[in-house]
């Protein structure tokens, strides 16, 4: 009677004897620390599918715009957009580089109650953040090539050599007093600013866009790094051509983000012409310098200066 041929060795973890537990699987990646540019256009698709219907059962797009602290006028603008909910990611990402992630998405999304939504592309997303982790690990372990090879390839990071004065080779960047938030027609004004504050003994320094910052990268991004991290206090130069600007809207809302209830004195307002309009509601409870004041013109340059001289 033939015998059935023996089995591979069952190794020391087999039978009956104590051993070894299982080996763990690869960790989940931590969503919560990878950027959403990671999820792909079929994601972002889907995603649109289940949240561009109005539907007064289930939280749309509207209610997570209103999550990631747009407002109404915001919502309008994006409600105009064929695909609302990419135009929302895309706008969440330029606005907030940083805390823009996948994880605070799915965040989001749970609070909202769309739990339908977390279900149906939970594997989509996962495998979209793999994808994107490996693809970062795989740059990081490329061996670094001469000169001579890569002399083609730009050696900059996106957020260094971004001004005038800064070090190419990231060894060391730019640091100011203010960062200034205006609209180009109101550039003369700014001009006198500059003549008044870094010109005089004040000696001041000051972010001024079009002098300071070099093209070629995002305007959102860099706004966002100047204001965060490199200027200590920001003005804001108030007209009727400031409320139209949507990228004095972004750099205000931004500013405020980093010291709410200004407890930091970290925003000043400034009037520098008589408006039409109202003045902006989300300023209106920050002390202002006013230009246009006859009473206490002699005192602004001062009382900006020594405000944007305090430790």
């Amino acid at each position: 009677m033939a015998t059935a041929p023996a089995g591979p060795d069952p190794g020391p973890g087999s039978g009956s004897g104590p051993g070894p537990g299982p080996v763990a699987g690869p960790s989940p990646p931590d969503l919560h620390a990878v950027p959403m540019v990671a999820l792909n256009y079929s994601v972002r698709r889907r995603l649109g599918l289940y949240l561009n219907p109005r539907a007064a059962a289930a939280a749309d797009w509207t209610a997570l715009a209103e999550e990631l602290g747009c407002e109404y006028l915001e919502i309008r603008r994006l409600e105009a957009r064929p695909d609302p909910t990419a135009a929302l990611l895309e706008d969440w990402q330029c606005r907030c580089p940083g805390g823009a992630t996948v994880g605070r998405l799915l965040d989001l999304l749970r609070r909202l109650g769309r739990h339908d939504v977390l279900l149906d592309l939970a594997d989509s997303v996962e495998e979209d953040c793999k994808k994107y982790l490996q693809r970062k690990q795989e740059q990081a372990d490329q061996p670094l090539q001469v000169p001579a090879v890569d002399s083609s390839v730009p050696k900059t990071s996106e957020l260094m050599g971004i001004t005038t004065r800064d070090d190419p080779y990231g060894n060391g960047t730019e640091m100011f007093d203010a960062f200034i938030c205006y609209c180009q027609k109101d550039l003369q004004f700014v001009q006198e600013m500059i003549r008044e504050l870094e010109q005089t003994e004040f000696k001041l320094k000051l972010c001024v866009f079009d002098r300071d910052v070099l093209p070629g990268t995002c305007v959102w991004s860099i706004s966002g790094e100047l204001i965060e991290r490199r200027c200590r206090r920001m003005v804001v130069v108030i007209s009727d051509d400031y409320l139209e600007s949507d990228e004095c809207d972004f750099q205000t809302k931004f500013a405020l983000s980093l010291s709410p209830g200004a407890r930091l004195k970290r925003l000043i307002p400034v009037k520098c012409k008589t408006m039409k309009n109202e003045f902006p509601s989300i300023l209106r409870f920050i002390t202002i310098c006013d230009y246009t004041n006859p009473c206490t013109k002699k005192w602004f340059w001062m009382r900006l200066a020594k405000s944007l001289m305090l430790p």
